[in-house]
């Protein structure tokens, strides 16, 4: 299991609801950036926790329903393709991390942020670089926002089947250019992402 040592500094300072926070989603051509918060007693355990992009699906889906069956509080923030064309996958990464933030049930005494920089909050945070696979509490949120962004996607690809959502979750895969090159673009296409070279010359 991942280390709890972030968690226990604040925990052993009196503090008691530390929130790690991760998102999904902010390489793919398509779709929505998915972050998540997952606050923790100083007493859990669960077997298996890790970054969610060293785990198969499999094992991402089991742990999905015990870290929202064990944690205190889940929060959820989704932002969708039109709002990281208008403010930039940055910026939209920060807004899904706020509203996952904001539906805590609990108000976090401390945020521990995967990443090197946070902004806008008004809650104490500390970044870490990797966090995922450094921190517990960071690692769990991180499988939370995959498995949701992947869900979508899943649905994603029932109104779009031809590009093959449920297989590469917008990531630009192969195949996934290949059935832009064929069809275009559709609706939750992320126009604000440069194309890669190969496929905006071929389409020149």
């Amino acid at each position: 299991m991942i280390s709890l040592d972030y968690e226990m500094e604040y925990w052993n300072n009196g503090k008691r609801f530390i929130a790690g926070v991760d998102e999904a989603g902010r390489g793919p051509l398509a779709g929505p950036v998915v972050a998540a918060a997952a606050i923790f007693p100083s007493d859990i355990k669960i077997d298996g926790v890790n970054d969610s992009k060293q785990l198969s699906a499999q094992e991402r889906e089991r742990l999905f329903d015990v870290i929202n069956a064990m944690a205190i509080s889940i929060g959820v923030g989704i932002v969708d393709h039109t709002i990281i064309d208008e403010v930039n996958i940055l910026n939209a990464t920060f807004r899904s991390m706020h509203e996952a933030i904001g539906k805590l049930t609990n108000q976090p005494d401390h945020l521990l942020i995967d990443g090197p920089r946070f902004s806008g909050a008004n809650i104490p945070f500390t970044t870490i670089i990797d966090g995922d696979a450094k921190c517990f509490s960071i690692a769990a949120a991180s499988i939370v926002a995959k498995v949701t962004r992947d869900r979508l996607m899943v649905e994603y690809d029932k109104q779009y089947p031809q590009y093959g959502f449920a297989k590469h979750k917008g990531y630009g895969t192969k195949a996934h250019l290949d059935a832009i090159r064929k069809y275009g673009q559709c609706e939750i296409h992320r126009r604000s992402f440069k194309m890669p070279i190969k496929l905006a010359e071929e389409n020149a």
